[in-house]
């Protein structure tokens, strides 16, 4: 094996897998009962996270970043002339394994450029997952990038091999899918979807019924939309998401701040300013759907489709919603205390346990985890709260933010290289 060549395909596909975020391996539960490699834990696999929060996985790459499409928001369009690279499957297998020896990962997750045709380059992810299961006996977790347009054989192939499946949207609407890369059909990115859907169901009410059912991507399936590369707001955004949460029983939905990487016209200018804070507003407005019983339409409006970057979510629906406050702490219903800026999920169901023995103040709401800087404007505790004198004023919001400090102040490292040398091929 020539291992010059390898670590020089490695730093390409590794390097160009960087702009993929939905590599989370949450819910995975493959276990090791057969004396094989590896173990994907419910508690998912080991990652890296950069300073911004990033998701990074220690073994996360492209098969290959040739491609026969030329998305205008894609590094490794057609067009574009950088240095390109392919793994063979072996390759992949090999490097699975040996990292996996030498403690750097816990599993994989492989994505990849399309080259000849849909078919061909699903085939070739599956058959790398194939070979770590049936050939290397690889318990370790497995996520597989699925390609748009691919078969349904292949499709449920994949899943039998894979912990959990994503195909990603890219751009949110079809419109704008459209004018990036119209070469490309938005209905390839739905079909594998539902196929997917369909077989989680089917597969879930035949493991009722037949204990030797084979699992069917036990982890899900997750997508991604870019956010700033067109012109969607928010607004359009969180519906998407909320379609896809609603109907095609997605995991995650991921979002990814345009990264300029194109001269093109239709497409912000290299040097304008990756939408990160935007980025984070989507994820915490897609946690109000997903755990605190929040639906879209009360999340943004149509007459006032983007998200406030001053604050998050939860406390813009709250300064929209003054009426609502303040909530009484020892009565208020548990959904209601979901929706106090500041009480999260695990705090808001202590307090209700909590407060069957005793009358809770701010300082036992401190003691519980409450955020209590945002959440003492909004609550009636049983002492006196002296913050509820500024929940009519006028100027609520610039009060709260001089309690705040923004996350985002400092500017961000780049993301974290793969592995600064080749030491483990030797």
């Amino acid at each position: 094996m020539n291992y010059d060549k390898l670590k020089d395909k490695l730093e390409i596909l590794a390097d160009a897998a960087k702009y993929d975020v939905s590599c989370s391996s949450s819910g995975g539960n493959r276990k090791n009962s057969n004396k094989g490699l590896g173990d994907s834990s419910a508690s998912g696999i080991c990652h890296t996270y950069t300073e911004d929060g990033r998701c990074v996985s220690l073994l996360k790459i492209l098969l290959t970043n040739f491609c026969i499409y030329d998305c205008a928001y894609c590094v490794t369009r057609k067009s574009n002339d950088i240095e390109r690279a392919a793994f063979t499957v072996e390759e992949v297998v090999d490097l699975t394994i040996n990292f996996y020896r030498r403690n750097y990962i816990e599993g994989l997750f492989l994505s990849s450029g399309i080259f000849k045709n849909a078919d061909y380059t699903m085939e070739r992810l599956v058959r790398v997952a194939k070979k770590l299961r049936l050939e290397h006996n690889f318990n370790g977790y497995i996520h597989l990038k699925s390609i748009p347009g691919a078969s349904d054989d292949l499709m449920r192939e994949a899943g039998l091999y894979a912990d959990r499946l994503s195909m990603n949207l890219e751009i949110p609407t079809e419109s704008g899918l459209k004018l990036l890369a119209p070469d490309k059909n938005h209905q390839d990115m739905i079909n594998p979807m539902r196929f997917v859907k369909n077989e989680l169901i089917q597969y879930k009410e035949e493991k009722k019924k037949f204990k030797s059912t084979p699992k069917f991507a036990p982890a899900g399936q997750s997508t991604q939309v870019i956010v700033g590369a067109t012109q969607e707001n928010d607004f359009q955004i969180i519906h998407v998401a909320d379609h896809f949460y609603n109907n095609f029983n997605m995991k995650r939905v991921y979002y990814s701040g345009y990264v300029p990487i194109s001269n093109d016209t239709r497409l912000p200018a290299i040097g304008t300013q990756v939408p990160l804070i935007r980025e984070n507003r989507l994820y915490q407005a897609d946690w109000l759907m997903r755990f605190y019983g929040f639906k879209a339409n009360e999340i943004l409006e149509k007459d006032n489709p983007f998200l406030d970057l001053d604050v998050d979510p939860k406390m813009g629906w709250a300064l929209r919603n003054i009426t609502q406050f303040p909530v009484i702490i020892q009565s208020a219903p548990l959904e209601m205390i979901l929706r106090v800026p500041g009480i999260g999920v695990k705090s808001a169901h202590k307090i209700v346990h909590a407060r069957r023995f005793q009358n809770l103040t701010m300082e036992h709401l401190k003691k519980i985890g409450v955020s209590v800087n945002r959440a003492k404007y909004f609550i009636s505790v049983s002492n006196e709260n002296m913050h509820l004198k500024f929940l009519n004023a006028l100027n609520l919001k610039e009060i709260i933010l001089t309690d705040m400090k923004s996350k985002f102040e400092k500017p961000f490292d780049n993301q974290l290289s793969l592995l600064n040398d080749a030491t483990f091929l030797r």
